[in-house]
């Protein structure tokens, strides 16, 4: 953990720490879980904190297509580095995300309990997407989250917690007090204190609000943002930026830009909301089974959102009967008042992944791929929007993160 030369990366890090991108002193072990070591500190240095040049700024033209979480995060952050953005998006002005894979998401800001399924890296990014969302005027809820199961299920219980870190384990008095409408009903839990979550649509038209104000440019309903599912436009759209300005495309299509990322798979998600006044939770609660598992984030007002894990399909349609019933059925089973819920809505879409379910920057010229979020786009969206913007102010060369064993994984030169 420290280097020969003294110091190493704990103190190479201090100064996330005084930010709060990174836990202060008494949490050295969770710094060491995002940091790993020193060449890792040193990037994320280099990468996060060095200042944008002067010379850079004001100067790129980028049009932004997709206005899910990941083009509203680039558009977003871009337009607040100084340069002149033109989100572009096929969906009406009246329903803006309401096609995206987004409007489906749960919100959850969970990098610890994706460590169950998902490689190392993973929380480690997670770790500065929750900070940029802090930093991002977004409400977030840093209630952290919970892991439970029924005792029949209890030997799931026991493998999310060898699967996971960054969990305290809680017994029924505990659970209790956390959440006292739990009370009674489960004899322990994983109380995951770093994580945190928001209301995802709520979020979206938020980013979407201050990237306008900020003078960015929003273009609904433009089919002409895509020739079939095939390459965007390579032209600069008309009146975006000053003559001889360099300009740049960023697609944020998902899976409708499979044709231009041929490794790209579907991965299905279902979701429900659902409504009631006499259940209240405070944190995202993982109800943990073989077969079903679900999570239950509530979103205020008394609207929950009950989600499946991810199905290995690319099927768009509506959730099948059978489906509808194993989820509210295991929602019934975390707390049985959601039986008498009111089901606001009930949907499903499918998530673009790559064959290894790590998100990827696809560098083609001055044509970037944002894509293969998996169910980690609220959570990474913030932190590929960072080293997007690296990439196009000329700061981070695609093709010398080829050679990093990290960054290497999600910035491919192309």
């Amino acid at each position: 953990w420290t280097s020969a030369g003294g110091g190493g990366a704990w103190d190479a890090c201090a100064p996330l720490r005084e930010r709060r991108e990174l836990p202060h002193e008494s949490s050295e072990p969770k710094a060491r879980a995002c940091c790993g070591d020193l060449s890792i500190a040193e990037r994320l240095m280099r990468l996060w904190n060095g200042p944008m040049s002067e010379s850079i700024r004001g100067r790129l033209s980028v049009s932004v297509i997709g206005a899910g979480i990941s083009g509203l995060w680039q558009a977003f952050h871009l337009q607040g580095r100084g340069h002149r953005v033109r989100l572009i998006d096929k969906g009406a002005p009246e329903r803006p995300f309401a096609h995206a894979a987004s409007w489906y998401a749960a919100g959850m800001l969970a990098p610890y309990c994706e460590e169950e399924s998902a490689e190392a890296l993973i929380r480690r990014l997670g770790a500065r997407g929750i900070a940029l969302w802090r930093q991002s005027g977004v409400s977030v809820r840093e209630a952290g989250s919970l892991v439970v199961a029924r005792p029949r299920d209890r030997a799931e219980l026991a493998r999310f917690a060898r699967m996971t870190e960054g969990h305290a384990a809680i017994d029924a008095a505990e659970l209790a007090k956390l959440e006292p409408d739990l009370t009674g009903r489960f004899s322990r839990a994983l109380y995951f204190t770093e994580e945190a979550h928001l209301e995802p649509r709520a979020a979206m038209a938020h980013l979407l609000a201050r990237f306008r104000a900020a003078g960015g440019e929003v273009v609904f309903g433009a089919e002409a943002a895509e020739q079939g599912d095939g390459e965007p436009p390579q032209q600069e759209p008309p009146g975006l930026g000053p003559a001889g300005a360099e300009t740049w495309t960023i697609d944020c299509r998902g899976i409708r830009a499979r044709k231009a990322l041929d490794a790209l798979r579907g991965v299905r998600g279902e979701m429900a909301v659902i409504e009631t006044a006499e259940v209240h939770l405070s944190r995202p609660v993982r109800l943990l089974h073989p077969r079903f598992p679900i999570y239950v984030v509530p979103w205020g007002g008394g609207r929950y959102m009950v989600g499946a894990t991810v199905i290995e399909s690319e099927d768009r349609g509506a959730p099948s009967a059978r489906s509808l019933l194993e989820l509210l059925g295991t929602a019934y089973a975390l707390h049985p008042a959601f039986g008498e819920a009111a089901v606001l809505e009930i949907g499903a879409d499918v998530r673009p992944a790559f064959p290894d379910n790590i998100p990827k920057i696809v560098c083609r010229g001055r044509r970037l791929y944002i894509n293969g979020m998996y169910r980690h786009g609220f959570l990474l969206a913030p932190v590929l929007a960072e080293l997007s913007a690296r990439i196009i102010e000329g700061e981070l060369d695609p093709n010398d993160a080829a050679g990093d064993p990290e960054l290497g994984r999600i910035i491919v030169a192309d």
